[in-house]
């Protein structure tokens, strides 16, 4: 076995100290600017500068996130930060914006890059396409099995990283929008609020009797058991999660997998031994109910019986901790304020930290314990403690850190005066201007200027019959593949008129049916497809199809539309997170017609891989604020979308006039209804608003946390 790195996460001075003193090979951290935990403490220059030089004599390796998406206006403070990183040398940087391929490699190849979890790689044919590219390591998305995981490494020499412990998003890694749409605090700009950890409660007639809960609120990732498989598979690199968490957390999580990493080069009963401490140590590590996740995932799944899901529970809080129980008394007021709790096997103490949750989900509040006395009185095993104003009888209570669990660790960045001056410097990123698309690939006859209709079912394509658009885009699934390649069939548009669209997730499993599937496709007459992930991109190419970037290949920017344009992806549909200023920046005047435009659409919120027909008898949820979303499943997997769509079709005149011509109307989610279509058609015909509908991020842009949103 080759040796491997432990990874940690550093999310402030104390956590960096914690993770090196338990033997952390490694750390990655945030600097102010730019990367995806822009909430926690994150690292000013002089620290990083200092724990850098520090590490380096240490024999220890620091990698920095630079993993969120810019836009266009954000050029030259990245190009800064980028030449600031050049010149300090850091073990690598860890990147999401494919923007910032070329800029590195062109600008400043003595930087190593790393992909981020959230460019969504998760197939062999994908890590690849980055490999071309100078892509030394990638860390796989977190929704593989790991039999994915071993057939991933058979078929590329690329390094390979994985998570192997701590929180999880619901959503395949890198395509959530829920954040994003409720308020333009994106996950891919660093600001997620997770949405995902939401109290709902079903809403489907029929399912009345179904209790309210945290539907989609996953359980929290422990690979320590698995491990050993993974080491055994050639996993370069095995990276823990929390650049949120406390100190404590990351010393308990890296000191219990340190220890098994270290035993696995040593005798079986070494390992036995390991891995029993290792239990322990993680026992208490105050995080959420544990999951392997995807490790055992059926990447065969059948339609016909699906697999419940245990990494979802709705009737577990979306919360971290140890759960303490509920208060069962509340008196006084203030400072004088106290709670009684029932002691359990683990009991708080003065100075310990607890979370106060209300049982109807409306507060959450982490309060340090001031005051912790026996309830003589109440009966045995029970304790008052100190509670803040709000909270009251019913409400749950756990705990999040233990003063007496607090370890003293020596510092990597001594205290003392900071001799660093260094800073990212004034520079201007080098203007880049795309060249004009040839005459011969402006694709008129292949993509003329128009309307398009995106679909997710062949029944909707009868209903588009009223009012024909100039290509339909079809939602491509293996039950939608199955049907255009199975016996001839008679349908409402020919095949050149029909753009395949592939689902952004695309795991290992899906390349041999992708491999199959798109030659015999392109054989009878279907050409032209949307690709939305980059492990899509050789079958394409190596089949000389018509191809779009779709749009969560996130083009926020000119460098990240270069980059697409150098795989052969001219034409390309913006992102639903986009708004109208950073569009105009980004795409020229002469590149507007490869450009596609999205009017209106029911925007994936988040994309779960597994099929939650067998788990949720809902279909439709409220949150708190009344608001809607349903979840649509199917036997490759479950999408949640609002019930408000987004539209921007009263703007259709303004967008033609800056010199964009290709539209699309996304009509694929819930079932179509021929009324529907045809009240959307007769608003873009009069270009009207459309009632009970979103501008998303249209006019507000994204979220910034120092200035609120963009005017």
């Amino acid at each position: 076995m080759k040796p491997v790195e432990l990874l940690a996460p550093a999310g402030s001075p104390q956590a960096l100290d914690a993770a090196i003193g338990e033997g952390a090979d490694g750390v990655y951290l945030g600097l102010k600017h730019f990367n995806a935990r822009m909430r926690s403490a994150n690292f000013t220059y002089a620290q990083f500068e200092r724990a850098l030089q520090n590490l380096h004599r240490m024999g220890r390796k620091l990698y920095v996130t630079v993993n969120t998406v810019f836009e266009q206006r954000e050029a030259d403070r990245i190009y800064q930060l980028l030449g600031y990183l050049a010149a300090l040398g850091p073990d690598g940087i860890i990147i999401q914006d494919l923007g910032l391929i070329p800029m590195v490699r062109e600008q400043f190849p003595s930087l190593k890059l790393h992909a981020s979890t959230q460019m969504n790689i998760a197939s062999s044919r994908g890590v690849n396409v980055l490999s071309k590219y100078g892509i030394s390591r990638v860390v796989l998305a977190r929704e593989l099995s790991l039999k994915e995981i071993r057939d991933i490494r058979t078929h590329t020499n690329v390094e390979l990283e994985v998570f192997v412990h701590g929180a999880l998003c619901v959503s395949a890694s890198g395509l959530c929008l829920f954040s994003s749409f409720l308020g333009g605090k994106s996950a891919n700009r660093g600001l997620c609020t997770q949405g995902c950890r939401r109290y709902f409660r079903p809403s489907t007639p029929g399912a009345d009797m179904l209790p309210g809960g945290y539907y989609f609120s996953p359980g929290d990732l422990q690979l320590f058991e698995q491990l050993p498989d993974l080491v055994a598979a050639g996993i370069h690199a095995f990276k823990i999660e929390g650049r949120m968490k406390s100190a404590d957390y990351v010393g308990t999580v890296v000191s219990a997998y340190r220890q098994l990493i270290d035993a696995l080069w040593g005798n079986e009963e070494g390992i036995r031994q390991a891995l029993a401490r290792g239990r322990g140590i993680l026992h208490n590590d105050f995080a959420r109910e544990k999951t392997v996740f995807y490790s055992f995932y059926d990447t065969h799944p059948r339609p016909t019986r699906p697999e419940p899901v245990d990494w979802l529970q709705a009737d577990r809080s979306g919360g971290t901790g140890i759960p303490l129980g509920k208060l069962l008394k509340v008196h006084g007021t203030g400072p004088q304020r106290r709670g009684l709790i029932q002691a359990g096997a683990l009991m708080p103490g003065l100075g310990d930290s607890v979370r106060f949750h209300r049982a109807d989900d409306t507060n959450r509040q982490s309060h340090k314990l001031t005051f912790v006395q026996e309830a003589l009185h109440e009966g045995p095993g029970k304790k008052w403690i100190s509670i803040p104003e709000g909270f009251a009888v019913g409400d749950g209570v756990y705990l999040i850190q233990a003063k007496v669990r607090s370890k003293r660790y020596a510092p990597v960045i001594p205290q003392g005066k900071d001799t660093s001056r260094r800073m990212p410097g004034w520079e201007h990123a080098p203007p880049l201007s795309l060249p004009k698309v040839p005459k011969e690939q402006e694709g008129k006859k292949l993509f003329p200027s128009g309307l398009y209709i995106g679909v997710s079912r062949l029944e909707d394509l009868y209903i588009l019959q009223s009012h024909r658009p100039v290509r339909v885009m079809l939602q491509y699934t293996r039950k939608t593949g199955a049907s255009l390649l199975g016996k001839p069939q008679s349908l409402p548009f020919k095949p050149e008129e029909i753009i395949l669209v592939l689902d952004p997730y695309f795991p290992q499993a899906l390349e041999p049916v992708l491999e199959e599937a798109i030659p015999l496709l392109i054989d009878r007459g279907y050409g032209q497809f949307v690709v939305n992930n980059l492990g899509h991109c050789p079958y394409v190419r190596s089949a000389h199809a018509a191809v779009i970037a779709g749009p969560y290949l996130y083009s926020f920017n000119r460098w990240a539309s270069a980059f697409l344009s150098s795989l052969g992806l001219d034409y390309a549909i913006t992102p639903l997170e986009n708004n109208r200023q950073n569009l105009e920046q980004t795409v020229e005047p002469h590149r507007r017609s490869c450009m596609f435009i999205t009017l209106f659409a029911y925007p994936r919120l988040f994309h779960i891989r597994a099929n939650l027909e067998a788990t949720y008898r809902a279909r439709r949820f409220l949150d708190r604020q009344d608001a809607s979303f349903s979840l649509i499943t199917e036997s490759e997997g479950s999408t949640l979308i609002p019930g408000n769509p987004f539209s921007i079709i009263d703007k259709l005149p303004f967008l033609k006039a800056a010199g964009f011509s290709r539209f699309i109307l996304d009509l694929s989610g819930p079932p179509l209804k021929k009324g529907d279509y045809q009240d959307l058609v007769r608003g873009v015909q009069e270009a009207r608003p459309i009632p009970h509908t979103s501008r998303f991020n249209w006019k507000n842009g994204f979220y910034q946390e120092t200035g609120g949103p963009k005017a």
